[in-house]
């Protein structure tokens, strides 16, 4: 069973402010990503520079329990006749998906996974998962101690310890996911930019019921005017 002590705790946050599971951008599924993401939350009064990005997996860019990149995800190959001199060739033509994107826009360890499976030590206590997802990615998966959403430290750690990724500050960094209670709960409580992966990879009937509640109260609540909070770091 994969309990989560740390939403359990944090609902009382959300009790009392009922914005900090609201996203600042939403997508319909990850092939929806803008890319760069600054372009998801840049406003005339506003200007974003966003250097890294967390990603969830599960129900994200992967089916849950899966470590690999869900196919429609990758990178994707396409032949077509070309001419080269005088002479037609078929020549391959690299479409990059939206997983290969993210990692050429942001590179090394400016991209990172952070799962409450893989890489959550108290649920993937050897290491197993993150290996895996590592091997099926090519991106680095946060070993953590505290679930999300309450491992926003440990996330700001990293990105510490990793200066060539260029994060100083929390609101340089957008959390990606399809969670509202975990993902966008983090970015916020961390003064970081939230986008909301609204549907996701899993069929909505197969959906856990948090899962399809939560699509319920994000209109709920921004018809009630709630709205994100601007980015404020709670690490100064």
């Amino acid at each position: 069973m994969n309990l989560n002590l740390s939403a359990s705790l944090n609902i009382f946050k959300l009790i009392a402010k009922p914005s900090l599971c609201l996203p600042h951008a939403t997508v319909a599924t990850f092939d929806d990503l803008p890319v760069p993401l600054d372009t998801a939350f840049s406003r005339p009064d506003r200007k974003v520079d966003i250097r890294a990005v967390v990603l969830d997996k599960d129900d994200c860019f992967a089916w849950p329990e899966k470590n690999e990149v869900y196919d429609k995800y990758k990178v994707a190959y396409c032949l077509f006749p070309m001419p080269l001199s005088d002479l037609p060739i078929l020549s391959i033509c690299y479409c990059l998906q939206r997983f290969a994107a993210l990692r050429a826009a942001y590179p090394g360890r400016r991209l990172l996974i952070v799962s409450n499976t893989a890489g959550a030590t108290s649920y993937d206590v050897s290491g197993k998962l993150a290996t895996e997802v590592e091997k099926a990615t090519g991106v680095t998966v946060l070993p953590h101690q505290t679930k999300k959403p309450g491992c926003g430290q440990e996330i700001m750690s990293y990105f510490r310890e990793h200066p060539e990724t260029g994060v100083t500050h929390p609101a340089q960094i957008a959390i990606v996911g399809d969670r509202l209670a975990t993902d966008m709960m983090l970015a916020n409580m961390m003064g970081s930019y939230g986008v909301w992966v609204k549907d996701g990879v899993v069929p909505h009937q197969q959906k856990s019921i948090f899962s399809r509640v939560e699509r319920k109260i994000a209109p709920f609540l921004t018809s009630r005017g709630y709205s994100a909070p601007d980015p404020v770091s709670p690490f100064e």
